[in-house]
């Protein structure tokens, strides 16, 4: 099981700290599940610097191309030599905030596996699409055209996130959850067969203490993906220790 942490556009050099209280909490007592922060790119090498192997550190998106004339953007081999292993693409606020469609994230995608980073990729509707019935065209779609035929043998996630969920506090109910999950592992195994079962879907939405373990409970939740809450170190452990044993 997977628990990443997406800071998003927070953290300043004091947030180190937090890091240095959660690696800290992570020696003294470990956790069924593997755990990864994706800060701001401009602490991501500090951050590697003090994770000292407990944890993994991410990119929170890359460029397509690995460098060139792309002035403020960031590369899948940037990401991998500030000491970062995995990378998001497509989450649902560059889709929304900066346009982003299908094709560029399956091209993000692809880079990353070039860089040598494993890959979450983010897939959700938003509310008026729930309301109309259409939350699993959408994500069907969008599985179709953001995940690349290379998913099958590269380091790949999943992160099923509902746009009208992210930093509201609203959540699905666990049987919405559970219903999307099973959906979307039903659509990966018939796209990519028996290497399906190495692709996690992790949950994605206002995932906290107080509702981290019920949702991790559910079946083919293969982990988290936290906003607001991983940047506290003991809301993030609450989450991180809310993993199944054997998960």
């Amino acid at each position: 099981m997977l628990i990443a942490g997406n800071w998003k556009m927070n953290g300043l050099s004091p947030a180190l700290g937090e890091v240095e209280a959660l690696i800290r909490e992570l020696k003294a007592r470990p956790v069924a599940a593997k755990v990864l922060i994706c800060p701001p790119a401009t602490l991501m090498s500090r951050v590697a610097a003090v994770a000292g192997g407990v944890i993994s550190i991410g990119g929170q998106d890359c460029h397509p191309q690995p460098s060139g004339a792309f002035t403020g953007d960031i590369s899948a081999e940037m990401v991998r030599d500030a000491g970062g292993t995995w990378v998001i693409v497509g989450h649902s606020e560059r889709r929304q905030y900066h346009g982003e469609t299908d094709t560029l994230v399956a091209a993000k995608a692809t880079a990353g596996w070039r860089a040598g980073l494993g890959v979450i990729v983010c897939i959700g509707e938003t509310e008026a699409e729930r309301l109309a019935g259409q939350e699993e065209a959408v994500v069907d779609r969008q599985l179709a055209a953001s995940i690349p035929d290379a998913a099958a043998t590269s380091p790949t996630a999943v992160a099923y996130e509902p746009v009208w969920a992210i930093g509201t506090g609203r959540t699905p109910t666990i049987e919405e959850i559970a219903r999307m999950h099973a959906h979307l592992r039903q659509q990966l195994t018939k796209r990519f067969g028996n290497g399906a079962r190495a692709i996690p879907i992790l949950y994605g939405g206002s995932v906290n203490p107080k509702n981290a373990k019920e949702i991790l409970a559910v079946p083919e939740v293969g982990g988290a993906l936290v906003g607001g809450a991983s940047l506290k170190a003991t809301d993030f452990l609450s989450i991180v220790g809310a993993a199944p044993v054997g998960s």
